[in-house]
């Protein structure tokens, strides 16, 4: 791919009512410090998890999705002790073939299910998926282990468009490590924020009253509103590399990541707040310089007089690309923009100018 429009830079605002997308470690949004001003905060972690396992990247992907977990070697084991391998024999095999993709657990008793644990998450492609559950007829069919050169086709990824996305580091087994092609920023609220308490009960339906009118249940949750500035960055060149240079599959990569950044929220305590809500302003550039966020636009929190928040937020973004462009010079070579309160552009539209070239 040339190297003209190898960067795509999305910025987009999303306003979401009443929430707790994503919880810090006593349940409460999560926040940040920015321009003096506590934020609301979504992290990137949580993004990318949701976006992931959407049905929109389903629905676009389905094939192109890999798997992430530690218990892959538990999962071959089971398939060798139901192909008929001796449990011994099974046991070692699985943590001969996991092992390519991480350092193993050390714990005691050699043939516990934990010993075929991989120390962190690992993310296997549907190419890895294929080619060990290929090595398992292999080894079931010929009773025996699997030798070095079978164990070393276990690693070759493509066709992954998660890992593709967001790489893949496993610290104890570099030789497979994937280099991200995209960077997603926490998602940051725009204007001060507050974190709030929701004092709620529940009552017993079958408790008459005669003895007890007190509530069944009571709780606390907590929760905050806010409008967040989300940028993304794409090395379209670095995802082509990913992709095993396929260019449809690229495009389709990149279609599928706009519509869940647009459309896609995380799934923390959505059934208490339903709030799923999608972007009311994207802006997606495209060029071969140095890429930069426009976050600096909201280090003054964004006020809600005059026009109100999302008008001023709009505002506020615009006026910082141009002064930007003034400053250094354009960062893209062209623009789109969907800006679904002044009634400009569409999802559809975005999507055909971010996937081509």
């Amino acid at each position: 791919m040339p190297m003209k429009n190898r960067f795509l830079q999305l910025h987009l605002l999303t306003s979401y009512p009443p929430a707790n997308l994503n919880r810090d470690d006593l349940g409460r949004p999560k926040t940040a410090m920015m321009g003096g001003a506590i934020r609301l905060r979504v992290s990137s972690q949580s993004l990318k998890r949701a976006w992931r396992t959407s049905d929109v990247f389903e629905g676009a992907l389905a094939n192109n999705i890999g798997k992430r977990t530690k218990e892959m070697g538990r999962y071959i084991a089971r398939q060798l002790l139901d192909a008929g391998l001796a449990e011994k024999l099974a046991h070692e095999s699985a943590q001969k073939m996991a092992g390519v993709f991480g350092k193993l657990k050390k714990v005691k008793g050699a043939m516990s299910k934990e010993a075929l644990d991989i120390e962190q998450l690992a993310h296997f492609s549907p190419s890895e998926l294929e080619a060990i559950d290929e090595l398992v007829k292999v080894l079931a069919q010929e009773g025996r282990e699997p030798n070095d050169d079978e164990l070393k086709l276990l690693g070759k990824t493509h066709g992954a468009s998660d890992i593709a996305l967001f790489g893949r580091m496993l610290a104890s087994a570099p030789a497979h490590n994937v280099e991200a092609a995209a960077q997603v920023a926490h998602a940051i609220g725009v204007h001060k924020s507050a974190i709030e308490d929701d004092f709620f009960t529940a009552v017993d339906d079958l408790n008459d009253g005669q003895e007890d009118l007190g509530a069944a249940h009571m709780g606390e949750t907590e929760f905050g509103a806010g409008l967040f500035y989300l940028y993304i960055c794409i090395d379209k060149v670095q995802l082509l590399e990913n992709l095993g240079n396929d260019p449809k599959l690229t495009a389709n990569t990149i279609n599928a990541l706009l519509e869940c950044a647009a459309t896609v929220a995380p799934t923390g305590k959505q059934n208490s707040f339903a709030s799923r809500a999608y972007a009311s302003y994207i802006m997606a550039e495209k060029g071969s310089r140095q890429p930069r966020s426009l976050s600096v636009a909201f280090l003054k929190p964004v006020a809600g007089f005059g026009e109100g928040m999302l008008a001023n937020t709009i505002a506020a973004l615009e006026e910082c690309t141009d002064s930007m462009d003034k400053a250094y010079g354009s960062c893209a070579d062209s623009r789109a923009v969907m800006n679904v309160p002044g009634g400009e552009g569409s999802l559809q539209s975005l999507i055909e100018f971010s996937s081509t070239e």
